[in-house]
């Protein structure tokens, strides 16, 4: 991802409003409705440089554990929408 942890976290709470879910240290725990958990875990890389123009990065990962195939595609779909950046 190409965002701080301040901006990623900001982009969680907007991707996540109305879910359960917690921060604990470089990670976050999301209950699923109907059962199921994901954990995400980040650390932060190095910049991506591309001529002068420098871009934070951030390295996620993420756990599903008992969430079915649908909802977890159905979840990742929502979660890349919120952290979409505006371009032409």
């Amino acid at each position: 991802m190409s965002a701080s942890p301040a901006e990623w976290l900001r982009l969680l709470g907007g991707a996540l409003a109305g879910r359960d879910w917690r921060v604990e240290g470089d990670g976050a725990h999301i209950r699923f409705d109907g059962g199921g958990t994901l954990v995400m875990g980040w650390r932060v890389g190095e910049p991506r440089r591309i001529a002068l123009l420098r871009l934070p990065r951030l390295h996620v990962r993420f756990s599903f554990n008992g969430v079915p195939e649908a909802a977890r595609e159905a979840f990742m779909r929502h979660l890349d929408l919120h952290t979409h950046r505006g371009g032409g």
